[in-house]
C-alpha cells in the first residue's frame, strides 16, 4: 500500500475523488442541473415562440399572397376596362371626324355651286354687256338718221294697239 501512496497517479486520483465529493456535498451536480433544465425551458419555451411566431408569418404571407393576386385581377380588370374605353372613344373620335369631314364636304360643295353659279351669272351679265355694245356699235354703224327716223315713226304707230 505504500507503493499506492508513492504513486502520483494515486495522489491525482485521490485529490480527483475528494473533488468530485466536495461537488457532491455541496449539490453542485444538482445546481447545474438545475441551470441546465432552465435553460432548456427556455430554449423550449423560445422554440416554441418561434413556431409561433413562424406560422403567424406564414398565415401572414398567405394573406399577402391573397391580397396580390386579388390586387393583380383588379389591375387587370382595370386595364381590360381602360382599353375598352379607349377602343370606344378611338371610335367614337372616328365617327365624329366623318361626320365633321362629311359636313365639311358638304359646305365646300355647296361653295364651289354657288362659285359656279356666281360665275356663270357674271358669265351672262358679261355676255349680255358684251352683245348690247355689239349690237349697238352694229346699229350706230349701219344706222342712218332716215331709217331711225322711220322706225321711230313704226314704232310710235304701233304704241296704242300695244296698251290696249
Amino acid at each position: 500500500m505504500a507503493e499506492f501512496f508513492a504513486n502520483p497517479h494515486s495522489w491525482v486520483g485521490i485529490g480527483i475523488c475528494i473533488f468530485f465529493g466536495i461537488l457532491i456535498w455541496k449539490k453542485v451536480p444538482q445546481a447545474i442541473m438545475g441551470m441546465l433544465d432552465s435553460r432548456a425551458v427556455a430554449i423550449s419555451k423560445e422554440l416554441n415562440d418561434a413556431k409561433q411566431l413562424r406560422e403567424e408569418a406564414a398565415a401572414l404571407l398567405d394573406r399577402y399572397k391573397k391580397k396580390q393576386a386579388e390586387a393583380e385581377k383588379e389591375a387587370s380588370a382595370i386595364l381590360d376596362e381602360a382599353h375598352a374605353e379607349a377602343k370606344r372613344f378611338a371610335a367614337e373620335a372616328r365617327a365624329a371626324l366623318e361626320v365633321q369631314i362629311e359636313r365639311r364636304a358638304k359646305v365646300a360643295e355647296e361653295r364651289i355651286a354657288q362659285a359656279e353659279s356666281q360665275a356663270i351669272a357674271e358669265m351672262r351679265v358679261l355676255a349680255a354687256e358684251t352683245a348690247v355694245k355689239a349690237a349697238e356699235a352694229l346699229i350706230v354703224e349701219r344706222m342712218s338718221e332716215k331709217l331711225s327716223g322711220e322706225l321711230i315713226q313704226s314704232a310710235l304707230k304701233e304704241i296704242p294697239g300695244k296698251l290696249n
